[in-house]
């Protein structure tokens, strides 16, 4: 049998607890397809999962990572439409962390030769994730005002891209210069550096109302009720997660007030409970990716030896953009 290299979670722990062992390659199931990947998108949840803090938990041991992009080697019986040799991002629950993965055939799409390989490993969850929250959560609008925290991360970055090309206008609030650079470089129409200013006083100063009509929030902690207070009547603040470590009350007095709403985006359940408007929305972004509309930014790549150190990059703030392991050089 053949024998590929994986990170392994033998125990819940920080990431530097993974370990790289030598496994044994599965044929795929009916159904299933075999993907040789060369290269896997590290998120933040990953650590989450990792540490066993995650809302799915995972029995031990498992190979971590949900995404990633790379050349099909093997089908399964009644597979239809994809065959070996064929370019393809994979979208899982586990597994991509790792030289090969199986997975169902509804989780991999197929790509030209002109997307880059290493950028469509980045796209599947972030681009994801956010498009379900404009497009389901939000139904964002053309025109509407949208702040996005932690816009210098790759959920964030996302997040200023696909409201710009669905036709809204952006406020980008960060942590860092550099991160802010990126998200004018996304498209960004205003910035907000929240380590230096009090972002409600800079939305004030920034925007002719002082308010937004849409907040995209996977910071949490001390940001998500001023930013909620920011929102215009009718507004939506979408809980993406809390890369701050905290999660926040918010006073049910605040929705009441404004009129507004605070609104749950869970794409993985998503997937799961409404498959056919999930696939609607990757027919979209998946378009919008060979034509150049989106473009993921790689921020750092790193080696499948140190995914620990990837995904410690990811957890201590410093990433700009997407980071992604190198499986297969």
């Amino acid at each position: 049998m053949d024998r590929m290299r994986a990170v392994v979670c033998v125990e819940h722990g920080p990431p530097e607890s993974l370990v790289l062992k030598d496994l044994p390659v599965q044929p795929p199931k009916p159904g299933e397809l075999q993907v040789r990947l060369r290269y896997a998108g590290v998120n933040f949840p990953d650590g989450l999962v990792i540490a066993g803090r995650h809302q799915n938990k995972r029995a031990l041991p498992f190979v971590p990572g949900v995404e990633g992009a790379g050349i099909v080697e093997a089908v399964g019986e009644d597979v239809c439409g994809i065959a070996p040799g064929d370019r393809v991002v994979v979208y899982t629950t586990l597994g991509t962390f790792a030289e090969r993965v199986n997975a169902p055939l509804e989780n991999v799409v197929k790509i030209s030769e002109r997307v880059d390989l290493a950028e469509a490993a980045a796209f599947s969850s972030t681009y994801g994730t956010t498009h379900h929250a404009f497009r389901q959560r939000a139904t964002l609008q053309a025109g509407e005002w949208v702040l996005v925290l932690g816009a210098g991360g790759g959920t964030g970055l996302a997040a200023v891209e696909l409201a710009k090309v669905m036709g809204a206008k952006v406020v980008a609030a960060a942590s860092s210069e550099a991160k802010l650079a990126r998200a004018r470089e996304a498209g960004a129409d205003v910035t907000v550096n929240y380590r230096e200013e009090d972002l409600r006083d800079a939305l004030r100063a920034a925007l002719e109302t002082g308010t937004v009509d849409v907040v995209y929030d996977p910071v949490g902690g001390a940001l998500s009720e001023p930013a909620f207070r920011s929102l215009a009547w009718n507004g939506r603040h979408l809980v993406i997660g809390f890369a701050a470590g905290e999660i926040p009350s918010l006073r049910l007095n605040l929705p009441l007030l404004k009129g507004a709403a605070a609104v749950g985006v869970f794409w993985g359940d998503f997937i799961r409970k409404e498959p056919e408007a999930h696939r609607q929305n990757l027919v979209e972004l998946f378009g919008w990716l060979e034509e150049g509309r989106l473009k993921p930014h790689i921020g750092a790549r790193y080696p499948l030896e140190e995914a620990a150190a990837a995904i410690r990059h990811v957890l201590d703030g410093k990433a700009i953009g997407k980071i992604v392991l190198e499986i297969e050089r």
